[in-house]
């Protein structure tokens, strides 16, 4: 009977093999194998509807109490991702071994349920049962999902007296478990202290260092790994290319794309798509579109870490617009991090008419928008200058965090409407929500470009004294602004002076900006001069006291300044404007 079966699976023809067992009904004691192997076939093979009938048989056919048929059932129903009809099976077992209870811990914890897996787990424990090393590594996966260390260092002081201490597959759990529960420390002892370690070792440590940001650390483990003569993985190599960003980070992507070519992953799609994200987070966007027009499967993935990376950069060029057309020709599934890249990218540049299409295709693809969609569409309606569409996108969210609010104060400073800004600030307080020090720098800012000075200096002792919120730089830049507008020059003065932090370009920027409004030479001269100590290549610097000195009719002076600028070698840079054609429309993007 079995190799009938064989052969009918070899022909694809697997859905045949329960209606050969309703043929032969005299052969019931060749069922019990039969059913055993259609299962794993299905299991192994990933063809589910085969299984489900082979289920069907087997209540029908009186195994519905077997032991190891129902355990393989819950294998097969955990496999594709039926956990509920896992449970259901599990639940109406007469009698259940360590086998069974271990199946659904680790159907529960695969599919990401991770309490469910702890709550089985301890159900298995009180029932008596002693767990094997799969049910160790599975509740430690749960554990893990749910960074839940106080339960993780329970189920591990039960490994350590048992007789799984030793275990190579339950010490690599614990490895994963201590170091992406942030105890980096932990899992190095655990790890130094194995007597035997395999690639999924080396993987756990690897790769929690690389998550808890320790990238140079992450590449000592993988060193020491290739030194042993352990050959790495897609794993390995996805782990250590997360954690490289940066400019320091390029030279070390490009050496793992290297030793990824010379070792023959290169076609790999889930390395293609960690090479073209360490690329984009490195601001070489160019080198990962490269490897993304090599990929000869593109998938959504690869596509979303090449848009978010345009994004982050702010960069807006006639590639990003291709690659999201090519998105929607080859009808991927656009998700809601690829569509707030989208409009990140418009709101960097002001592109409203691209905006606009972003938000239609977002309404047909995510119509149930979350709060980074809301987010993003209130940032992009702002920065494009259409704040009643920005107060409409914020009014029309269901949930509304801090970034919400931020963005929506930020959107009215920067349109001019500071009296909304600030009742839109009260209106957050009202809600219960607390601001934090972005807000805070949004409101300085709309106080200080429409003139509520009183209300700004409000705004700033609030954060200080309710809030608590230690001021950085950019705050007192936006205060020393605020007052420099407004004409307070000397109080600007004394408050630079008074701070306990070391006064940036920006802060005297500001000083030398309201000194050029209001004529204030002296202390114009002192901004100045501490401006070309702390950048001495900026131009607008040696103009700005040009204007100064000549408004005053030091001509003398200015024309000092302006020999100062040309001995070196320095330009103002021109002005310039982003214009839209209103008569060439911007093709339409076209959804599938």
């Amino acid at each position: 009977m079995s190799h009938i079966m064989q052969a009918l699976w070899k022909r694809s023809h697997l859905q045949e093999a329960p209606r050969l067992c309703q043929s032969n009904p005299t052969h019931l004691d060749h069922y019990y194998c039969l059913y055993m192997k259609i299962l794993q076939l299905c299991i192994d093979e990933r063809v589910e509807r085969p299984g489900l009938l082979a289920h069907t048989h087997v209540i029908t056919n009186g195994f519905a109490s077997n032991l190891n048929l129902n355990t393989k059932l819950i294998n097969f129903y955990c496999k594709f991702g039926r956990v509920v009809g896992a449970r259901k099976v599990f639940d109406k077992m007469p009698e259940k071994n360590v086998v069974s209870w271990t199946s659904m811990v680790s159907g529960y914890a695969q599919s990401g349920s991770y309490e469910s897996a702890l709550g089985v787990f301890l159900e298995m424990r009180r029932a008596g049962f002693r767990a094997n090393q799969f049910g160790y590594g599975s509740a430690l996966r749960a554990c893990t999902g749910l960074r839940s260390l106080e339960v993780g260092m329970q189920i591990q002081g039960s490994i350590l007296k048992g007789r799984f201490a030793e275990n190579l597959f339950v010490l690599s759990a614990l490895v994963d478990f201590h170091a992406k529960c942030g105890k980096i420390e932990d899992a190095c002892c655990v790890f130094e202290a194995m007597w035997e370690r395999d690639l999924v070792s080396w993987n756990a440590i690897i790769g929690g260092y690389a998550v808890q940001g320790f990238s140079d650390d992450s590449l000592l483990m993988f060193s020491s790994m290739m030194r042993e003569g352990m050959v790495p993985d897609c794993f390995t190599f996805g782990s250590v290319l997360r954690g490289l960003a940066g400019d320091s980070g390029l030279v070390k992507v490009s050496q793992m794309h290297g030793l990824i070519m010379h070792l023959g992953f290169g076609s790999h799609k889930s390395l293609s798509g960690s090479l073209i994200n360490a690329y984009a987070k490195c601001g070489k966007v160019e080198s990962a579109h490269r490897i993304y027009r090599s990929m000869i499967e593109k998938d959504i993935i690869s596509c979303t870490a090449l848009i978010t990376g345009y994004a982050r950069e702010g960069n807006y060029c006639r590639d990003v617009l291709d690659l999201f057309k090519e998105i929607t020709v080859m009808s991927m599934r656009l998700d809601g991090i690829i569509l707030c890249s989208m409009l990140n990218i418009c709101a960097n540049v002001a592109s409203l008419i691209l905006g606009r299409q972003i938000h239609a295709l977002m309404l047909k693809h995510q119509p149930c928008l979350d709060v980074a969609m809301g987010n993003a569409l209130v940032d992009m309606y702002a920065k494009c200058g259409e704040i009643e569409d920005a107060n409409h996108a914020f009014e029309e969210m269901g949930e509304k965090n801090v970034i919400s609010w931020t963005s929506l104060i930020s959107g009215y400073g920067r349109n001019g409407h500071g009296d909304k800004a600030i009742a839109s600030y009260k209106r957050m307080e009202l809600e219960g929500l607390k601001p934090n020090d972005i807000t805070f720098l949004s409101l300085l800012f709309a106080c200080s470009h429409t003139g509520l000075t009183s209300e700004g200096w409000e705004c700033f002792n609030t954060m200080l004294s309710k809030y608590n919120i230690l001021p950085r730089a950019e705050h007192f830049s936006c205060l020393v602004d605020l007052y420099a507008r407004a004409g307070f020059l000397e109080d600007v003065h004394k408050l630079i002076c008074d701070m306990k932090i070391k006064p940036n370009p920006s802060l005297w920027g500001a000083v030398l900006g309201g000194c050029s409004t209001y004529g204030n030479r002296s202390l114009g001269e002192v901004a100045s001069m501490h401006l070309c100590d702390i950048d001495p290549e900026n131009s607008v610097n040696y103009v700005v006291l040009g204007s100064i000195y000549a408004a005053s009719g030091a001509w003398d002076n200015a024309l000092e300044t302006r020999d100062l600028l040309e001995k070196r070698s320095l330009k103002k840079e021109p002005a310039h404007s982003l214009l839209q054609s209103t008569t060439n429309k911007m093709l339409l993007l076209q959804p599938p």
